[in-house]
């Protein structure tokens, strides 16, 4: 069992790790140690559920509802497209730098200037995870089908799973070693710019798939 564990948290880990706009949203979050854990718990969460479903046999989606993979296909493109227009406009205007202020627990901590609400945060990183046709075909199709091969098929999507909780909380929480870096407005700038470049790249992938 501990073999199979392992390979569905090897499976699971290379899939995910994969810069997306899912994992460039989690990056921004924790650069501005905005509601971290919220949206780690997100990505993680809905990971799960997907993972759960392939697991389960749940693959065959795409063949019941033909019309499924096209329309999050169009979804995802119209909704990275906005979200890396966003980025760019972000980047082209200046962006936020990095205060650094006096924390709670008495060490110093980076805060973004402009402060976002918690249910904006969450609601976007759960249109980066469920619009993103990439998402069932990876956590879904392909490994709920490699998961066929092994037994027992729920010990491989435990460790699937436990790959995508490590993973969003070592990416969350692990950006903050960066935050010195991101006290610069130029590198918030850079930082929009890359992730507007990523968004607008996955849209046109997505567009010609």
């Amino acid at each position: 069992m501990l073999s199979t564990l392992m390979a569905g948290f090897g499976l699971g880990f290379s899939l995910i790790m994969a810069i997306g706009a899912q994992n460039a949203y989690v990056l921004r979050q924790g650069l501005q140690g905005q509601h971290v854990l919220p949206v780690i718990l997100t990505c993680a969460l809905s990971d799960a559920i997907l993972i759960s479903l392939g697991v389960a046999g749940f693959g065959t989606l795409t063949a019941w509802v033909p019309w499924f993979e096209t329309a999050m296909r169009l979804g995802g493109v119209a909704f990275l497209t906005v979200y890396g227009l966003r980025a760019l406009r972000s980047a082209w205007t200046g962006g936020a730098a990095m205060e650094v202020q006096a924390a709670p627990d008495r060490k110093q901590a980076a805060t973004p200037g402009v402060q976002t609400a918690l249910w904006p945060a969450v609601l976007t990183c759960l249109a980066f995870t469920w619009l993103n046709p990439h998402v069932y075909l990876d956590t879904v199709v392909l490994l709920g089908a490699i998961s066929a091969q092994y037994t027992p098929t729920w010990v491989f999507g435990a460790g699937a799973i436990i790959a995508s909780f490590a993973f969003f909380f070592s990416l969350g929480y692990g950006a903050r070693l960066l935050a010195p870096v991101f006290a610069r407005p130029r590198a918030w700038q850079a930082l929009d710019a890359g992730v507007g470049v990523v968004m607008l790249g996955l849209a046109v992938k997505l567009l010609v798939m």
